[in-house]
């Protein structure tokens, strides 16, 4: 059939259904309601054969940039389900919480038949663009759905058949979807059902890893019903902090144990009164545990958080929790909130502005965050903005100094259809328009330029904004955090900035030390390569006179260059020590030489979140390799006694390079 005749008759097939002249596709209420709100809510054309919008490279690259522990804890998982499916021509593809796609797999010699398909990064996939797909319908309900051919609204999508699953974070909050697609597959839909349910269980896999990732600082609970799953595959993961109040959990776990919705302790949820939970962390023995809301047992390990020991004293170095009772209500928002990490830093200029902020936000009061560069003001304002009765709504952030000054207006107040030559047909929206209802991030204010600054000022100021070329303004309702590493306040008496704006901007302003002057530098060092130890993969463990230094380094560059540095040195380590050499050269260059004698002790050891059973013995060869073999000292890494040591290294046959 023609190209054009079945575009046609695809248009009067979603045109008879929306006006109950048609079957509806597919029996579905879900794609029904999708077709409805496409047709008359976003008036589409459901005859148009155009590919789905796809964002620039700048565009790209900041979205991926803020999205990059999510694309870490997700890359290994979309690269597995691609190996499964790969051979029935499926890509996969994997899109932030606004539908834009920010990683997927594909095979080369089919990256133009899926790429003219507009299966490509890049590529967005809202309804309002694109009405009925298989992501746009999971970012609205939530849920998996598999829109198979002409389900879609679109008739430049009638070959595809999609599967997705939504992603969720720790608090519950979608944070992506996982989908599957193919250009060519058999007409009947139950085709489809096996690919479905991989994507779910593979969003189910990225969800757990990401929850591993972002509640590293936690204490975690990994059960299963069944024993011989629970360091396999466990089922329920669920993150307490030192007093033992619940941080969050996994999304089974929720089903599982509805409550957790609320506040708890961890004893509230289980019987604990046989076993202490602090032994279950500090041996990593597996034991069961009864739920008080139901009486069944459950079998569980209990992990401790990622850099635990090292700085705590000798309890920390046992892995021993205090499992203290708090009864206050305050307790339990400041250990959830997104900024809890910042409120329990041991810089008080730190926790003081997390104080500030926590009590802001959300209050329609512009905050100014100032710093220098690589100071950590971005991932600040996330929190803040996560912090929020916003977070489940855009936070979309706009690098003033990094766009050309002709580009700053289109991109920040969108333009309409033909506004300049070069625009796309059907015009933009612009970051401001798409951070209604939600927060706007504008890093580097300090470098708009003073044109620009007049029309945000009547942005602030009228809450609503005007297009390039358009002649009606819309409506937007916006938080608004700004940040810089100038001195705006000097700027503005110099005439250099707008006074009246800097005003506005300057609700609270927050002031964030630079890595070089803050007291927690050393507990900062331990979690920035706990971190990178885990994205490596392996055990590794950072040398204690180094650590010294690098707690006494400058770092001009801030938490960015200090990450980077822990990146390139677990990248590049051939040991189980992170040591001086295998930082970069012009690191070890300006690094101070001395090391203060109480720091010249063992290294400490920092093991991957969730090592499959399987590599037991690497992790104890490691940690005996860490630590000269001295058993004392091993044991005591890995959490367990002597005895237990002695007993694990004649089952797995270890033998010392003394004896061998």
């Amino acid at each position: 059939m023609p190209y054009a005749l079945a575009s046609t008759r695809h248009a009067e097939r979603v045109r008879g259904a929306v006006e109950g002249r048609l079957p509806a596709p597919s029996g579905s209420p879900r794609l029904v309601s999708s077709w409805q709100r496409s047709f008359e809510r976003y008036q589409l054309d459901p005859g148009s054969v155009i590919g789905p919008r796809v964002l620039s490279a700048a565009e790209l690259r900041e979205i991926r940039d803020r999205e990059e522990s999510f694309l870490r804890a997700s890359g290994q998982c979309l690269t597995r389900l691609h190996d499964t499916v790969r051979e029935a021509d499926y890509c996969v593809m994997l899109t932030d919480a606004h539908g834009v796609t920010i990683d997927y797999r594909i095979d080369r010699e089919r990256r133009n038949d899926f790429k003219h398909a507009g299966l490509y990064i890049g590529s967005c996939w809202s309804e309002r663009e694109e009405g009925t797909c298989g992501i746009a319908n999971v970012l609205t309900d939530l849920a998996p759905i598999t829109v198979h051919k002409t389900d879609h609204f679109r008739a430049a999508f009638t070959t595809l058949t999609c599967s997705a699953a939504p992603i969720f974070a720790p608090g519950g909050d979608l944070i992506g979807v996982l989908d599957a697609s193919a250009v060519q597959s058999p007409d009947n839909r139950e085709s489809q059902r096996i690919v479905n349910q991989l994507v779910r269980q593979s969003a189910s896999l990225i969800e757990d890893g990401y929850f591993l990732h972002r509640m590293a600082s936690c204490w975690i609970l990994f059960g299963h019903q069944n024993r011989n799953y629970v360091e396999a595959q466990p089922e329920l993961l669920i993150a307490f902090d030192e007093n033992g109040n619940v941080v969050a959990a996994n999304r089974r776990a929720r089903e599982c144990m509805p409550c957790l919705d609320g506040p708890r302790h961890i004893d509230e949820i289980f019987d604990s009164s046989h076993v202490q939970l602090r032994d279950i962390g500090r041996i990593e023995t597996i034991a069961a545990l009864r739920l008080r809301s139901s009486g069944s047992m459950l079998y569980a390990r209990i992990r401790a958080p990622l850099g635990h020991s090292g700085r705590g004293g000798a309890s920390a170095a046992h892995g021993a929790m205090p499992l203290r009772r708090e009864t206050a209500a305050a307790a339990h928002e400041y250990d959830r909130s997104a900024l809890g990490p910042f409120l329990r830093s041991a810089d008080a200029r730190v926790a003081g502005n997390a104080r500030i902020a926590q009590r802001v936000a959300g209050k329609r009061l512009p905050i100014l965050l100032l710093g220098e560069t690589g100071a950590g003001k971005e991932v600040f304002a996330r929190a803040i903005h996560d912090a929020g009765a916003r977070r489940n709504r855009p936070f979309v952030a706009v690098n003033c100094g990094a766009l050309p000054e002709s580009l700053i207006e289109s991109e920040l107040f969108g333009y309409a259809p033909g506004a300049f030559t070069g625009a796309r047909r059907h015009g933009a929206r612009g970051k401001i328009a798409m951070a209604d209802g939600g927060t706007l991030f504008l890093d580097e204010i300090g470098d708009m330029p003073l044109a620009l600054q007049t029309r945000l000022l009547r942005v602030l100021a009228e809450s609503e904004v005007l297009p390039l070329g358009a002649e009606t303004p819309v409506r937007v309702d916006v938080d608004v955090i700004c940040a810089t590493h100038r001195d705006l306040a000097q700027m503005a008496s110099a005439g250099a900035f707008r006074d009246d704006l800097y005003y506005r901007l300057s609700g609270a302003v927050l002031t964030l030390p630079p890595l070089r002057a803050r007291r927690d530098i050393a507990t900062l060092i331990d979690t920035v390569f706990a971190e990178e130890a885990q994205a490596a993969g392996r055990p590794l463990a950072l040398d204690a006179a180094l650590a010294a230094r690098l707690a006494a380094f400058a770092w001009p560059g801030n938490l960015r260059q200090l990450r980077n540095a822990m990146r390139y040195a677990c990248a590049v380590c051939d040991t189980a020590v992170v040591e001086a050499r295998h930082l970069s050269a012009d690191l070890t260059a300006n690094l101070p030489s001395f090391a203060p004698p109480s720091a010249r002790s063992a290294p400490r050891t920092f093991l991957p979140a969730s090592l499959p059973t399987g590599d037991e013995r690497e992790r104890i060869v490691a940690a005996l390799t860490a630590h000269r073999w001295r058993p004392n000292a091993a044991a005591q890494a890995l959490g367990i006694s002597r005895a237990t040591l002695y007993r694990r290294i004649a089952k797995l046959g270890i033998v010392g390079p003394h004896r061998a």
